[in-house]
């Protein structure tokens, strides 16, 4: 089984961090994003990652790759199965971040290309949804129950993104949670494990 992957990316962070927790073999090759190969190209005539050959089929996005590694193996009930409801606001959330958060995160970190507003005007947009994650955190160390879910672990990658485009801002803000939620995975052995180089 083959994961093409680019270490940096959030979407193929996630699904190496879904592999990792469900304990699937897989050799991960990094794809250099300017030089991709011919056998990533055969798989996937996109050319994005992550892109995961599981031998019997090719699943060519993250959430896919998420999905299928937990269907073989989810010892903390990620999927949430115990809970039907926050199964379903787990997928509402990871759409949201996905298009709306994706979209803010790309305008604030590359502001100089978008000269029409400030950084900060951009970062301000986003803060409505750092507000809502605040407060599903209240409470609870995770967002939907009170063990990780595959909402965390989807959102995690672009939230660091986030928290890095002006690291003293995010510090500083007023979502202590959110930043505690962050620092508690980016420390986690599971998160260094699929980020060693």
């Amino acid at each position: 089984m083959i994961l093409y992957s680019f270490r940096r990316c959030p979407w193929a962070m996630r699904a190496r961090l879904a592999l990792r927790y469900a304990g699937c073999e897989v050799e991960i090759r990094e794809v250099a994003m300017k030089n991709k190969p011919a056998e990533l190209l055969a798989l996937s005539p996109k050319g994005t990652v992550p892109v995961l050959d599981t031998g019997a089929e090719v699943l060519e996005e993250s959430l896919d790759i998420m999905h299928w590694a937990l269907a073989q193996n989810d010892p903390q009930d990620w999927r949430l199965q115990a809970d039907p409801a926050a199964a379903q606001q787990a997928e509402t959330l990871i759409a949201r971040n996905d298009s709306t958060f994706k979209a803010q995160v790309n305008l604030y970190k590359y502001a100089e290309r978008y000269p029409e507003h400030t950084r900060e005007h951009y970062r301000q947009h986003a803060e409505a949804w750092l507000a809502e994650l605040e407060g599903l955190l209240a409470g609870r160390p995770y967002l939907l129950a009170t063990h990780p879910s595959i909402a965390d672990a989807a959102l995690l990658p672009l939230m660091r993104q986030f928290a890095g485009v002006e690291p003293q801002w995010f510090a500083e803000a007023a979502y202590p949670r959110v930043r505690s939620w962050l620092e508690g995975w980016l420390a986690s052995e599971l998160f260094r494990s699929v980020m060693a180089k």
